[in-house]
């Protein structure tokens, strides 16, 4: 009896301090992976949190692990592998395996080396499947780009002076975007290890600086046409057109600095340092501002794999991740236990 106790109180207390900071949908559609900064990972099922005949266990995992001896900062998924960063080194599970809930690391990237006995966190991926190559964002300043047929590493980009917020490409993944504390975007040929093609710095534009929330860069995207790059952290969240290099507008969100956004459709979808997901017009309006569990969102993904099981879901500072049916409103959560 009372060690059960003593288990309840644990649980309660890693509920109150938990953070979720990633999360992904698997290839098939079917299922949302979360990752928190205790290290685990859980699998929850779309299938049965959107029964109709749910019941509340339904919305809990389905399988949980360990998928890191630290906080896990990015999940990727890929057709064939479910891949998380963070504190440690970069590990891989197969996805016929997670279905099977027998998980086991396929395979591990480590960034090590003799001259350096600390490996550097790992806070964002992006991966290229034209050529297999994965590309690691780092606390090192440094983002590496590891081949993953061989499973060595065969390049660094190096540049930016402070740790590695976000990664993005464009142009087919021939160039890649990343984002940095140091408060400058880098603009890199994929195909070389040289320096940066282009340099921007919005904390010295007037237009989008925010000396009292810092100049660091948390989140980038890029929209479909290649066209226009948004970003934002402690500068204001601003449309950048790419050719010119020069911000064009500015969202109104004086006292948010975004962590996450992302291009859907005719609108772009971010979140920050507020209890809210804001949907915006391309044009800068803001079309909705919707309340959700996090009180500092971290991550949001669209499930564009199934239809049949199409939700946003939105995560950061709870043990809850927040499920979008329709995007307008929260539909329930599911409770990361």
């Amino acid at each position: 009896m009372a060690v059960n106790f003593e288990e309840d109180i644990i649980k309660q207390r890693q509920e109150f301090h938990m953070t979720v900071f990633c999360q992904c949908f698997s290839p098939c559609g079917k299922y949302l992976v979360a990752a928190n900064n205790f290290g685990k990972i859980a699998v929850f099922s779309l299938v049965s949190a959107l029964s109709p005949d749910v019941i509340e266990d339904n919305r809990r995992p389905i399988l949980s692990f360990e998928g890191s001896k630290g906080a896990i900062y990015t999940l990727l998924s890929t057709s064939k592998f479910l891949i998380c960063g963070g504190e440690g080194e970069i590990r891989a599970w197969n996805w016929s395996d997670i279905y099977k809930k027998t998980p086991k690391v396929a395979w591990s990237l480590s960034n090590s080396s003799s001259v350096r006995f600390d490996e550097p966190e790992t806070n964002c991926l992006l991966y290229n499947e034209k050529d297999n190559t994965l590309f690691s964002g780092c606390g090192d300043n440094n983002v590496y780009m590891w081949d993953l047929e061989s499973g060595t590493c065969k390049g660094t980009l190096s540049g930016h002076t402070d740790y590695i917020h976000c990664l993005t490409s464009r142009n087919n993944g021939q160039e890649v975007i990343s984002g940095s504390e140091d408060g400058s975007v880098r603009i890199w040929d994929s195909r070389r290890t040289s320096e940066a093609m282009h340099v921007v710095e919005p904390y010295k534009h007037e237009e989008c600086c925010r000396p009292n929330q810092g100049k660091w860069i948390g989140c980038l995207a890029v929209d479909s046409s290649d066209d226009w790059l948004v970003c934002g952290g402690g500068p204001s969240l601003t449309s950048w057109h790419m050719r010119s290099l020069s911000p064009t507008i500015t969202f109104p969100t004086p006292d948010v600095c975004h962590n996450h956004v992302m291009f859907y459709e005719d609108m772009i979808i971010s979140g920050g340092s507020t209890p809210f997901i804001y949907h915006w017009n391309i044009n800068g309006d803001l079309k909705s501002q919707i309340p959700c569990t996090p009180s500092c969102v971290y991550n949001i993904a669209i499930n564009t794999h199934n239809e049949n099981y199409k939700v946003l879901g939105a995560c950061g500072s709870s043990y809850k991740v927040d499920i979008f049916t329709n995007f307008g409103y929260r539909a329930f959560s599911l409770v990361f236990s």
